[in-house]
């Protein structure tokens, strides 16, 4: 069985992907062959869904571009048989002009986007130069994650941010001493792993890490919990314990939420911090302590300090080496290869989700994410929950991030459009439903094709950015 291939390398960046076309018109798969190798891209070209399927099993194959009416068994099917085989396959259908709920139908097989005959150069070469981009960035995103797995110490923290880099570098530098460090941050941000690759990376990576959440300790028991207690100390205290001072040993504590530390016990980590040693509960002696102090916080600590909240003495004590977390909307670069990094942590294998459509990555990027990575882990866990397919898509997103401050027209007595009133319903039945379409169809009284038209024509008509 012969296909007509060709193979041309115009670009080094691109010249490991391949590209399928499928067509039974010869003028078809000329244009995009000649769009394709401008790309630099590596072509095949087929003309029934039998050669298709053979190029597919004989090499690795990244983007294909079929028409929906080929010979054999059709392009749906094709799409169909591509998903089972090779999921990770990126698929750009061709449709003639009206049969826009084909490509629909197509799209919810598991095609990435569709294009209408006939085309324009331009039109094409986008899509691909798009899909390309994507392609290239999951790839660097994979490596990135391989080198973070590799490196020790760093298995928990991803970015490839300029910010984040200066992160790593403080890490590296202050995990090879003892001297205290302040990790500041919002909540959520990742505090407690940079105390751990501190940890791990250093000398005394072989001995215990113990955080301590300084928020959750009841009051009247912190003092107790840190320093020991002896028998008979108290009420209940029927034996003598260690304090997480002394059980930490010749490892590191950290003190997370330090700017919730009662103020009257802030006096004595201070002395513990300073003499090397802790007064257990009920005890005239004291006890020598080795561990290295690690703190963080989401609270401003010198504001703290200027309403006597915290003790100043303290602060500076804590503060020999400072290292700040930014919140992750000042670090959009990075959010790509964290969704990239959840999607491959929380898909199912049974089921697994390999890539994240467009729009729904539009919508995470222009999320500004006040819960910081621990919100954008939780919300991709919930979307990978949700989806039932190999592509995530805006529908299977958090409703806060479904829909654009656009969609959500204003509710009022004013005289506006038919046209407003009938895409304010819209979006106002999509929010009811959590991003259902076929409930959301139900809700309205329209058909599911109706709603999808609508939903395609409200996303060409969206300014883009």
């Amino acid at each position: 069985m012969q296909t007509d291939t060709k193979v041309e390398f115009a670009s080094p960046k691109f010249a490991s992907l391949n590209l399928l076309i499928v067509d039974d018109e010869v003028a078809t798969r000329n244009l995009c062959n000649d769009v394709a190798l401008e790309a630099g891209l590596h072509v095949h070209t087929s003309a029934t869904t039998e050669q298709a399927l053979a190029v597919l099993d004989q090499y690795p194959i990244d983007i294909v571009v079929t028409d929906l009416k080929i010979p054999q068994i059709g392009g749906l099917e094709l799409i169909k048989r591509i998903r089972g085989s090779n999921p990770q396959v990126s698929i750009i259908v061709l449709t003639q002009y009206g049969t826009i709920e084909t490509a629909i139908e197509a799209t919810r097989l598991g095609a990435t986007d569709y294009i209408t005959k006939p085309f324009h150069v331009a039109e094409l070469r986008t899509k691909l130069d798009r899909l390309v981009r994507s392609i290239e960035l999951d790839q660097e995103n994979r490596l990135l994650r391989e080198q973070l797995r590799s490196k020790p110490g760093f298995g928990g923290l991803i970015g490839v941010s300029p910010r984040m880099q200066r992160v790593y570098k403080l890490i590296e530098k202050v995990a090879q001493h003892t001297y205290p460090v302040l990790i500041l941050g919002e909540s959520g941000t990742g505090k407690e792993l940079v105390a751990r690759s501190i940890h791990f990376s250093g000398p005394r990576s072989n001995k215990p890490f113990s955080p301590v959440d300084c928020s959750s300790l009841v009051p009247t028991l912190i003092e107790s919990e840190l320093f020991g207690y002896v028998k008979g100390a108290f009420t209940g205290a029927q034996h003598s314990k260690q304090g997480l001072f002394e059980a930490a040993g010749d490892g590191t504590l950290f003190l997370d939420e330090i700017g919730d530390l009662p103020f009257d016990l802030q006096a004595k980590l201070l002395r513990a911090l300073q003499e090397h040693e802790v007064k257990p509960v009920g005890s005239n002696e004291r006890v020598g302590i080795r561990a290295r102090m690690i703190a963080a916080t989401n609270r401003d600590l010198e504001a703290s300090i200027r309403t006597g909240d915290f003790r100043q003495d303290l602060y500076f004590r804590l503060n020999v080496v400072q290292i700040k977390l930014p919140p992750l909307r000042d670090r959009r670069v990075d959010i790509p290869v964290l969704v990239n990094s959840f999607l491959e942590k929380f898909s199912d294998p049974a089921r697994p989700i390999h890539t994240i459509s467009e729009d729904a990555m539009r919508r995470i990027m222009a999320y500004d994410w006040p819960g910081n990575i621990r919100e954008l882990e939780n919300a991709i866990e919930r979307a990978v929950a949700l989806g039932s397919g190999p592509i995530l898509h805006a529908a299977d997103l958090p409703s806060n991030l479904q829909y654009t401050s656009m969609e959500k027209l204003p509710e009022s007595d004013e005289l506006v459009p038919l046209e407003a009133l009938e895409r304010r319903a819209i979006f106002r039945a999509l929010r009811e439903t959590a991003g259902d379409k076929l409930a959301a169809a139900r809700l309205l009284g329209i058909g599911k094709t109706t709603l999808y038209r609508k939903l395609k024509q409200y996303e060409t008509e969206r300014p883009q950015a």
